[in-house]
């Protein structure tokens, strides 16, 4: 059984693909229930049941998705130690630290903690690993995004302009002001081409967990003059309900036949449905046993990334190559 915290765009979008997939029983928890029980409602009809509960009912399940608003630690360690296997979502980078952290935690209780179970992080790991066999060897990964899941995540990306983004640079971490570094990056269509910046997020971390002899591993988030500007001032208009169409560029160097190799993937869709298919993909390899306990993240060595690739393509989620190959 699969629990999922959190009914708003990330936890309906996960809902919605898990019962295509053919889970059978789901519980859905929101701080607001009648948000939930909606939720649950929405799903009558279809072959699986879908049923609104308390928080507490989430100890029963087998794994919980959290769909929330981060800080999720506190909420994994729980489950942790109540036995249930945990898949987050979240792409704050104190909470990600966190998470990974709790890696003993869930070697004790023999349980699995899948860490950044989103587009970004999450995806772009899968990306990563994706295209490592296509090179002799691979030490650079460079993430850009554009756009938000839904309210949380925008106020969240708001606040990651204000920040310190981290990067893994030639052994060391180095922390660079948020908002700096501006380059222009090229998403897959209808976004298009779009300034982007450092920004505080996890990718950097969850990448460098994964396949740990990058060299370099940078993040940067697309922002325009104004969103830099009032970064550090409470955001002036309400974030868009539904967040829009996003991307997520993936951009990987390396040596291919004695020469500088370089590999780009990109996606472009609703960050909500990319995200909620990538966490559900992730829960049912965790209910499957697809992955060892611990704490993971998609791309490491021990995950069933093809797998896991193969299962968010298969749910509706396009590829676009940039270099000398066609859409996937």
């Amino acid at each position: 059984m699969i629990g999922i915290v959190g009914a708003g765009l990330v936890g309906s979008h996960a809902t919605d693909a898990l019962v295509a997939a053919g889970q059978v029983q789901l519980l859905v928890n929101d701080s607001n229930p009648a948000v939930a029980s909606r939720l649950a409602f929405r799903e009558t009809g279809t072959d699986a049941k879908v049923v609104a509960v308390p928080i507490a009912s989430m100890f029963e399940t087998n794994v919980v998705v959290l769909a929330c608003p981060a800080p999720h630690a506190k909420a994994a360690r729980r489950l942790l130690d109540a036995g249930v296997s945990v898949v987050s979502c979240s792409d704050d980078l104190d909470d990600t630290l966190a998470m990974i952290d709790l890696d003993a935690v869930a070697r004790q209780t023999r349980q699995t903690l899948v860490v950044g179970a989103s587009m970004s992080p999450g995806l772009s790991g899968l990306l990563v690993r994706m295209m490592s066999p296509r090179f002799s060897g691979i030490d650079e990964a460079h993430v850009a995004i554009h756009g938000t899941a839904g309210p949380a995540c925008a106020q969240q990306h708001h606040r990651a302009l204000a920040g310190q983004s981290i990067g893994w640079h030639d052994g060391d971490w180095l922390r660079r002001p948020a908002g700096s570094g501006r380059e222009l990056c090229w998403f897959p269509d209808p976004v298009g081409p779009r300034d982007c910046y450092r920004a505080e997020l996890a990718d950097p971390v969850i990448i460098h967990q994964g396949i740990p002899d990058l060299v370099r591993v940078t993040v940067r988030m697309s922002a325009n003059r104004r969103d830099r500007l009032t970064a550090r001032l409470p955001m002036l208009t309400p974030p868009h309900a539904e967040g829009g169409t996003g991307a997520l560029r993936v951009e990987v160097r390396g040596w291919r036949d004695m020469e500088r190799h370089v590999e780009v993937v990109g996606v472009a869709d609703q960050v909500a449905r990319i995200a909620g298919r990538v966490a559900a993909a992730t829960a049912r390899s965790v209910i499957a046993g697809g992955f060892s306990s611990g704490v993971r993240v998609l791309g490491d060595d021990e995950s069933p990334n093809e797998e896991l690739l193969r299962a968010v393509i298969d749910s509706g989620v396009r590829l676009h190559e940039f270099v000398g190959s066609a859409q996937s």
